[in-house]
């Protein structure tokens, strides 16, 4: 396979090459700032090019080749169909489509391994798209394989996936000080912070949730959709937490989720402060922080967490090659036992065996691969930040607060990922086209990826993500395992063509 430490995705040629270049990798080579464009506008000319793109986003060849063998045998005049790994989560499919769509919908199972899938009419395939988007319960591609083979998957590959997925389990409470019977698995982080909504919207019915700064886009959307809806607090300002003071009078909330550092901006919200202000008030209010940017080797989130939850498709695999997720209950919150009790007889999600096998065999040099990447992502901080062209870099060491280095354990590192912003503007396109990194959505790679992210996930709304403090000429780096002085020369190349 192509080394992409030293042979990087990301010359024109490239586009539409799944990263890694493999049938499995999640992530797609959009090489240019005009391809990011075509994409979001479903240009053909980009959109045809495309072998692979981020699962929830874009429905992998493999992933495809299933949903239209069922159609076409199980499909009525004028339906569409998705598949889902179980019959439950196409339940859900068809509960979200009835509510926000147009027509009828009907639920079978199918295959072997007794997938769900939703039928709904063709005009209502967006919608269904969205809760795709929005739910990560997804078939896998590995899945999606073996469900076009006919066959049930072999014994012996049943029982080594849940023989790694105990072991990913333990691997993970090591990492974060907890339970192995605490740590639940899903099919990708998204998921997982779906199946945090669903818990808290059945034992708190009726009251919002609280997001609190600028989240990764999900997982706003997910609070904005589901549920009895979500007060967004972006924390532009200070004032903010006097904001969050007036919320917590005013009313009860299921629960507050943020990440700490957030993704793009790398900034993190004085949880001290919130968790003081909802103990002043003398409200109980469960907190979830995603973890996934800093991870669990650099800090300890369960020091104010009652729930983690974290996207394992990026560090913790690193390869980029497998889809999937985790929450983790923290053993002495006052809401563990709920907690615990809903998700023993509700989690309905697993991940598949294969996937689980490949898992465990990327994860288990994921403490040694942060701690490199944290030195690399300190070194490039350190580089742009003194750049001339470089307006501004948004890092967890820039955190002046000293909130981040609160919870960083010892030994822990900064975030490898960051994100910046150059003084001129204008030049963000070209700059984009020149660098000599992998391009692409995700982070957390063994490989450093770039994309400019409020142009991908924000395209539809990007005066409304400036508003929130995120320009749309934001560029985010994952620093991967290259030697820190071969990420900053090729910085440095692209800095110097402007």
């Amino acid at each position: 396979m192509r080394n992409l430490l030293t042979n990087p995705l990301y010359r024109p040629e490239d586009l539409g090459t799944p990263i890694p270049p493999t049938p499995y990798g999640v992530s797609v080579c959009l090489p240019t700032w005009k391809s990011i464009v075509g994409y979001e506008e479903k240009d053909p000319a980009v959109i045809n090019k495309l072998k692979s793109g981020y699962p929830r986003f874009f429905i992998n060849p493999i992933v495809s080749k299933l949903i239209e063998a069922v159609e076409k045998e199980l499909a009525d005049k004028g339906e569409r169909a998705l598949v889902f790994p179980r019959r439950i989560h196409a339940e859900r499919c068809a509960q979200f489509v009835q509510k926000y769509g147009k027509g009828k919908t009907r639920v079978v199972e199918y295959g072997a391994e007794k997938l769900g899938v939703t039928f709904f009419s063709k005009d209502d395939y967006a919608t269904a798209r969205l809760y795709w988007r929005f739910c990560g319960e997804i078939p896998s591609f590995r899945q999606a394989e073996s469900a076009l083979s006919g066959k049930p998957l072999a014994q012996d590959a049943v029982e080594k996936g849940k023989k790694a997925v105990q072991t990913i389990k333990k691997r993970l409470a090591e990492s974060t000080g907890q339970d192995a019977d605490d740590v639940f698995l899903f099919p990708s982080g998204v998921a997982a912070i779906f199946a945090v909504h669903r818990m808290l919207s059945a034992l708190f019915p009726g009251l919002k949730t609280a997001q609190v700064d600028f989240p990764y886009v999900d997982t706003l959307k997910i609070q904005e959709y589901f549920g009895a809806g979500v007060h967004f607090l972006p924390f532009v300002n200070d004032d903010d937490y006097e904001n969050f003071r007036t919320l917590v009078k005013a009313e009860s909330l299921a629960g507050i989720f943020l990440e700490l550092p957030s993704n793009p901006l790398l900034k993190s919200v004085d949880l001290r402060k919130i968790a003081a202000i909802a103990s002043e008030e003398k409200k109980q209010i469960p907190i979830i922080i995603d973890d996934t940017a800093a991870t669990s080797v650099n800090i300890d989130a369960f020091r104010v967490a009652d729930v983690v939850v974290t996207s394992l498709t990026k560090a913790f695999s690193g390869t980029g090659d497998v889809l999937a997720g985790s929450v983790i209950l923290k053993k002495d919150s006052q809401f563990y036992s709920a907690f615990k009790k809903f998700l023993d007889e509700h989690n309905d999600n697993e991940l598949w065996p294969l996937d689980a096998i490949i898992l465990e065999e990327h994860s288990r040099n994921f403490a040694e691969r942060v701690h490199t990447q944290s030195k690399n992502g300190d070194a490039l901080n350190a580089f742009l930040s003194n750049h001339p062209k470089v307006a501004r870099v948004y890092h967890s060491s820039n955190d002046t607060n000293g909130i981040y280095d609160s919870f960083r354990k010892p030994g822990g590192g900064n975030c490898s990922l960051l994100s910046f912003l150059l003084k001129d503007a204008s030049k963000t396109p070209e700059f984009y086209d020149s660098l000599e990194f992998c391009k692409g959505p995700s982070l957390g790679t063994d490989y450093t990826l770039v994309c400019p992210y409020t142009l991908l996930a924000h395209y539809d709304e990007l005066d409304w993500a400036e508003t929130c403090g995120v320009s749309r000429n934001l560029i985010r780096v994952s620093c991967g395992l290259e030697p820190a002085e071969v990420i900053i020369e090729r910085m440095k190349r692209a800095l110097n063509k402007l």
